[in-house]
């Protein structure tokens, strides 16, 4: 990236809408309401010819204690303490207000490069905050609209200049080498693909998820190793599902922060709406999912819908007890929690149970082994030959049933694909095969190649031999006779 931009400004004037449409998706919440953006988000911005990192921040308001309002503007000063340009936005519908002109002499204060923008300038209307906007002595303001796109090469060719500036400066400076591990794909013993291993350019997904004030936004600042995230008593703090980017214990990963969950029907507000949507996207792109209890009141109710969530959607899933160092009698707790694990998730028999302190660190070694381990397990492949023997001795064991008596028949198996696991049955009748034996087939393959925790997807499928005139209506009497009369000849 040949530079970083950072988007400031008050509440509702637009940062979010232009910060998608400068990264060309829909990766920020935009709702009319102001106050909808919190944590700082990062994206890779291609406008033109240029590509830089562009980063979406919360309104600067006038707070400087430990209120959840004063905790957004350090991490909004923190960010312009990063970037090399700021994009100072203005609504020029509505004016100048105070805020902004406070917010102006900071930029003036804390950045080397700031351009002014005034959004939401299309029509007349805007005309007279537009003047108004050279009172901030930042220069011409940028005439823009961020939701119409109008003004976007004025705001391009502002930036081109400063993108030249930053190339020359850092042309000396060596790219670092990126140290791939280049595998051979073909296993030992007829197996499958090896396991692809994190790299900087593909890193393991991982997301966070969990209910409200469980601890997500501070156990991920404590494994990134700086307050990058918004965290506080409140509840419901963190509304955007935030991906960072960190290599954890040699391990390249991008870690995704998301919104608390709470049962649908105390979800009244649209934004709230909006939050569980985005970290529901961002369950469906990981690959890793750690679900985060609060080990004082774990396994309610709306843990188990997420954990079971997870499961469906085929991610590999570890769960996370956070708050362990509240805990007193850890023995007994532990044997408790595992029991209630056994019995409430049994579709996820096998995963890890992880002990951590998001406050103070401990316990996060442990964490992200079991986070590699469940990776692992999620893309392993079994051979043909190996599950053939496998199904063989547990057709022995407890042979399929018989239904209308005609007993069905496993003929082959194989495994069709990986992320997660999934294996494919040829047999006879597959709408007649009961549930419970597809579950025994699914426990012995979780016990017998080390499949724990990991979602399995079990598929019955027919022969192919069957009669093809299944299903056909049967034709009558004269339909017959005209087919079975001999050629040349009529039926009569």
């Amino acid at each position: 990236m040949s530079f970083t931009l950072a988007i400031v400004g008050r509440p509702n004037v637009g940062k979010s809408t232009l910060f998608n449409r400068l990264v060309g998706k829909r990766l920020a919440l935009v709702d009319d309401q102001p106050g909808v953006t919190r944590d700082l988000r990062e994206g890779a911005a291609r406008f033109g010819d240029l590509n830089f990192t562009v980063i979406d921040t919360a309104g600067l308001e006038d707070a400087t204690d430990d209120s959840l309002q004063g905790r957004m503007r350090k991490l909004t000063e923190r960010a312009v303490d990063m970037a090399d340009v700021c994009l100072f936005m203005i609504d020029a519908r509505a004016g100048l207000t105070s805020t902004d002109r406070e917010l102006a002499e900071l930029l003036r204060r804390r950045s080397g490069n700031v351009l002014l923008a005034a959004n939401k300038s299309e029509g007349r209307a805007a005309d007279a905050g537009i003047l108004e906007a050279y009172e901030l002595g930042l220069g011409e303001p940028l005439r823009i609209s961020a939701e119409h796109g109008e003004g976007m090469g004025e705001l391009f060719a502002a930036l081109a200049p400063l993108a030249d500036a930053f190339a020359e400066a850092r042309a000396d400076e060596v790219a670092p080498e990126v140290d791939v591990d280049v595998s051979d794909e073909d296993g030992e013993d007829g197996e499958a693909a090896a396991t692809r291993q994190p790299t900087v350019d593909r890193p393991l997904q991982v997301a966070v998820i969990g209910r409200p004030n469980a601890g997500k936004s501070t156990l991920i600042n404590k494994i990134i190793g700086q307050d990058r995230l918004l965290t506080g008593p409140e509840a419901g703090i963190t509304r955007d599902a935030i991906s960072l980017a960190v290599d954890w214990n040699g391990t390249p990963c991008r870690v995704f922060d998301t919104a608390g969950m709470r049962k649908r029907a105390k979800i009244q507000d649209k934004v709230e709406k909006l939050s569980v949507s985005d970290g529901l996207r961002a369950v469906k792109f990981a690959e890793v999912v750690v679900l985060l209890l609060d080990a004082a009141i774990p396994f309610e109710q709306q843990d188990l819908r997420i954990a079971d969530l997870a499961e469906r959607e085929g991610r590999a899933v570890v769960v996370a007890l956070n708050k362990w160092d509240l805990e007193t009698d850890k023995q007994a707790k532990i044997r408790e929690l595992r029991e209630s694990f056994e019995r409430l998730l049994p579709q996820l028999r096998g995963a890890p149970l992880v002990t951590v302190s998001a406050r103070t660190g401990k316990g996060l070694d442990h964490l992200h082994a079991a986070i590699v381990k469940a990776y692992d397990v999620w893309n392993r492949r079994v051979s043909t030959a190996r599950l053939n023997r496998w199904l063989s001795g547990m057709l022995e064991a407890h042979p399929p049933p018989a239904p209308q008596g005609r007993r069905i028949k496993l003929r082959y198996m194989t495994q069709v694909k990986s992320r997660p696991p999934g294996f494919v049955v040829m047999c006879s009748h597959p709408d007649k095969m009961p549930d419970a034996y597809s579950r025994y087939l699914v426990n012995g393959l979780r016990e017998d190649f080390d499949l724990p925790g990991t979602p399995i997807r079990l598929y019955m499928r027919g022969q192919g031999s069957e009669n093809p005139f299944k299903g056909r209506k049967k034709p009558g009497p004269s339909k017959l006779r005209k087919h079975l009369a001999p050629k040349g000849r009529s039926g009569n």
